[in-house]
């Protein structure tokens, strides 16, 4: 891996946002970049998923830019620059890797993992909030960053795995699987108040968490996962679509079945 042209990437940067550079790029805050950023790196998830190597390079370059458009605007606010950026993650990245940089490699990865939340814990010292929950500093749950439900659910049941809170296998998570689609139908019966409303969502919540159990105990990524079925979903849903415009016909006057059976034949087609 070679670094030669980065500071050609900070200069272009700063003359984009220098006195003679880019209106736009000027006008740019924190604020105003916090959705392209999420965007970029949702650009690179996907480019992964398809495998496209070309999207995949062109996608980090933008993702990098977004790091130093951002690290620029910092430093005109006096908050700190690119090279502080770097200096922080690789301190980090020495401080949380003993066994690579004292040279103790007699250490497997999972003993990396504990040794990693050991040292993230030495390092917090003062009291969080995470959403609704208040943690201690000292917690093992403690500093998580605001993730969407799904990846955080991953992020949670990962760590507390790490210290032994787990089941022993993947069965038993398929037994509680059940039982919280008993407690879903159960409370779905029951569902004609707003108060059992709101018991249908928690027992969906849990749904969710153990099938999030279930893909992180055999090493599935769930964000991963969902998404490729989205992909699937669209692709197989435009070739109903299509199959419908063929036939001459609409949403409106097709029936459930019909598109049952286009549905079917995307399925053939893959």
């Amino acid at each position: 891996m070679r670094g030669d042209k980065f500071p050609n990437l900070v200069r272009l940067v700063d003359q984009l946002r220098g006195p003679d550079g880019c209106p736009w790029d000027r006008q740019q805050s924190f604020d105003t970049l916090k959705p392209m950023l999420l965007e970029e790196a949702y650009e690179v998830l996907e480019a992964m998923d398809t495998n496209d190597h070309k999207a995949f390079c062109d996608e980090l370059g933008d993702l990098l830019f977004q790091i130093v458009f951002l690290s620029q605007i910092a430093e005109a606010e006096g908050f700190f620059d690119i090279e502080d950026v770097i200096s922080e993650v690789l301190n980090k990245m020495i401080r949380r890797h003993p066994h690579v940089f004292n040279k103790d490699k007699n250490i497997n990865s999972d003993q990396v993992l504990e040794s990693w939340e050991a040292i993230k814990r030495k390092e917090r010292v003062s009291k969080v909030k995470t959403g609704n929950a208040k943690l201690q500093a000292d917690s093992i749950l403690a500093h998580l960053p605001t993730l969407p439900a799904l990846l955080m659910a991953h992020k949670l049941t990962s760590k507390v795995s790490r210290v032994g809170f787990d089941w022993n296998k993947v069965d038993e998570i398929l037994v509680k699987l059940q039982e919280e689609i008993d407690e879903l139908k159960e409370a779905i019966e029951c569902s004609s108040d707003s108060g059992q409303r709101i018991q249908v969502e928690e027992e969906i919540g849990d749904l969710f968490f153990v099938m999030v159990n279930i893909a992180r105990f055999l090493k599935v990524d769930p964000e991963t996962a969902l998404r490729k079925t989205n992909y699937k979903f669209i692709q197989r849903f435009q070739f109903v679509e299509e199959s419908l415009r063929k036939a001459g016909k609409n949403f409106k006057d097709s029936s459930v079945e019909e598109m049952e059976q286009f549905w079917q034949e995307a399925k053939k087609a893959e």
